[in-house]
């Protein structure tokens, strides 16, 4: 009877340490889903429209000219023609 008690309390201790390492494991992956979520948002940037080719680029490679969005300069001038 002896025996069968540690045997059981052995393998009770080895199934509470392999769902504690499991639990820390899950927990671990989340936290890098969510920091990799977070620099993914971060890297992002914001897409506008040439008003003149209607065609979208990125925000930092647009020209601005009197409230307008275009893709090169030569849009600009040629839609501020008009």
């Amino acid at each position: 009877m002896g025996k069968f008690l540690l045997w059981a309390v052995i393998i009770l201790a080895v199934l509470f340490v392999s769902r504690v390492l499991s639990h820390q494991k899950a927990h671990a992956r989340q936290a890098a889903a969510r920091r990799q979520a977070a620099d993914a948002k971060a890297a992002s940037e914001a897409m506008v429209r040439c008003a003149h080719c209607r065609i979208y680029l990125p925000r930092s490679e647009a020209y601005q000219s009197q409230g307008k969005t275009w893709c090169s300069a030569e849009h600009a001038r040629l839609g501020l023609g008009q």
